[in-house]
């Protein structure tokens, strides 16, 4: 292992306990903190705290002595082999903290606390370990790696992503290759292939009386591959919003419109960082809502054929749909139109259909570094 005062990375082989106690660790206000690079097979990866000499073959926090916070399923394990619920789950990008609050000595106890993200997911009390405390790591499945920071600050950074006290991460009913902080979201896939989409849903539909939400970028990223739009619930996780049936996007990169297919239309300006998109619906006054947060079929967006369309150089299939993949074309209820404006300015408009339980605000992240900030709720009206 590195001197305290850098970070490693580390792959899985077993698991890796970390030099020097957690009392010098903690010292200054800082604490150990993980990042998760990737999540390999299963994500079976524990940070906590274990006294020396812990067993080898056990994650940390099975043993008596030790404690942990279980990334695969969000439990802590307190020198028990049987987790109790805890926080919520981690994923790639995540970054998992350990410290301590405090020590009584004479009642015996030490106060042990966990972060997700620079936010405290909780703490617990310990038993007092006479030869101290050692940060830990294990990993439990094949591919899993994270990057170690045994010195980390227990505050969180004077800056824009971190300044947020919710963590908003309710807001998203779907998240995949995209960590959420504050309204920030950020890519974390690996950004080689198309296969490689970073994708955020939120969880409510746009209503008449939200009818609109913003994107922020922050960071254009390598090739700023970014798309906003509108999706059906049950969108595949691997296409970029508009790509597939059931969704409609704006893409940054090339300024096209996107309406269900992978061939593109001109539609407005390339968008750079620092720019604002926006997406919002135009409902008829006679519209009516069908259940918002409908379980049942999901039909496609009505899909019209582009004149002079150009090719999506980042869609290198020819197939309109991934392989697999099952879309029925149900009833289509009432036609709506969407609307898309850049730093304020309306861009377009497109007509679609809306399928049963209505069309979600879908995020699209491809590229390394990417990253934006959304609001969910800029209007009031």
């Amino acid at each position: 292992m590195p001197p305290e005062s850098e970070t490693s990375d580390q792959r899985y082989w077993g698991w890796a306990p970390c030099t020097g106690t957690m009392h010098e660790v903690a010292e200054g206000g800082r604490h150990t903190q993980v990042t998760i690079v990737d999540t390999g097979v299963r994500g079976t990866i524990a940070v906590g705290l274990v006294p020396n000499f812990y067993r080898l073959d056990h994650q940390p926090g099975w043993l008596p002595h030790s404690v942990a916070y279980h990334a695969d399923n969000g439990k802590l394990y307190n020198g028990n082999p049987v987790g109790q619920q805890f926080g919520p789950k981690c994923a790639r990008g995540d970054r998992i903290g350990c410290g301590i609050h405090s020590e009584n000595v004479e009642a015996g106890f030490t106060v042990v606390f966990f972060t997700k993200n620079g936010k405290e997911v909780g703490s617990v009390e310990v038993p007092v370990s006479a030869e101290g405390l050692f940060p830990a790591v294990g990993m439990h499945s094949m591919g899993e790696e994270v990057k170690i920071d045994l010195k980390a600050e227990s505050f969180l950074e004077e800056d824009d992503s971190m300044m947020m006290v919710d963590s908003h991460e309710d807001d998203w009913g779907r998240l995949f290759d995209v960590s959420v902080s504050g309204t920030l979201l950020e890519y974390v896939g690996k950004g080689k292939s198309i296969m490689d989409v970073g994708l955020a849903q939120a969880r409510q539909p746009l209503t008449t009386r939200c009818h609109y939400y913003e994107v922020e970028i922050v960071d254009a990223g390598e090739k700023c591959y970014i798309a906003l739009g509108l999706a059906r619930r049950d969108y595949p996780r691997n296409r970029h919003p508009g790509w597939s049936r059931g969704s409609v996007a704006y893409h940054a990169d090339d300024g096209k419109i996107f309406h269900g297919s992978g061939v593109g239309d001109a539609f407005g300006p390339r968008c750079f960082k620092g720019d604002i998109m926006g997406c919002g619906i135009m409902f008829p006054r006679d519209y009516i809502m069908d259940g918002e947060g409908d379980a049942g079929d999901w039909g496609g967006l009505e899909v019209r054929p582009c004149p002079a369309a150009v090719q999506n150089v980042l869609y290198l299939n020819e197939e309109e749909e991934e392989d697999g993949e099952e879309v029925e074309q149900g009833q289509e209820g009432q036609n709506v139109t969407v609307f898309f404006t850049r730093n304020g300015k309306l861009m377009g408009r497109r007509e679609v259909g809306v399928p049963p339980g209505g069309l979600y605000p879908t995020v699209g992240m491809l590229s390394s570094g990417e990253k934006v900030k959304v609001d969910l709720r800029p209007l009031s009206g």
